[in-house]
């Protein structure tokens, strides 16, 4: 059984450096990612969702109540502008609102209305279905296999990326 990888790999056999079996994971790690992506798009679609506003549903649905503007564009890594931004579309939307905090007026708190929560949900559930159908390739073991493998990957990056860098 052949995948596109082979088809890139027998391309590119003689013509550049590189460890072919390193090569092959790397490459499918990436193809697989990008179907993923792929596939997902496709899903939140289903609901009427883009991917930044998913992920902006999420991270509130992931807090249970509410947040702050400003906790909220940390978590997504953006400019307190690109929040701003967001926050407009969602809030016309109906699927976000924001309210004065209680003790402190100045204080602006963001929650996911019945709207937002309903349509988060409705996108994780379809979003499910497409992992879990890509996952179906593995039966139970492998599938345990792989996760096992993902993570000491993982854990080595991200223990390499953490570690204090030594002068030269």
């Amino acid at each position: 059984m052949e995948d596109s990888v082979d088809h890139h790999l027998a391309r590119w056999h003689g013509k550049a450096p590189y460890d072919e079996r390193t090569e092959a994971i790397v490459t499918r790690m990436q193809f697989l990612v990008k179907h993923v992506h792929q596939a997902k798009d496709r899903a939140l679609a289903q609901v009427g969702l883009q991917e930044f506003e998913f992920e902006t549903l999420h991270r509130l649905a992931s807090h249970g109540a509410s947040m702050t503007p400003s906790e909220l564009a940390r978590e997504l890594l953006l400019s307190p502008a690109g929040t701003t931004g967001r926050l407009d579309t969602l809030e016309q939307a109906g699927l976000v609102r924001r309210l004065r905090g209680a003790g402190d007026r100045r204080r602006v708190e963001v929650e996911l209305t019945a709207a937002g929560h309903a349509k988060w949900l409705a996108a994780m559930k379809v979003r499910a279905v497409v992992e879990s159908d890509m996952i179906a390739a593995l039966d139970p073991a492998a599938q345990e296999t792989l996760d096992g493998l993902l993570r000491l990957m993982l854990v080595k990056v991200e223990t390499a990326r953490n570690a204090p860098t030594s002068p030269h």
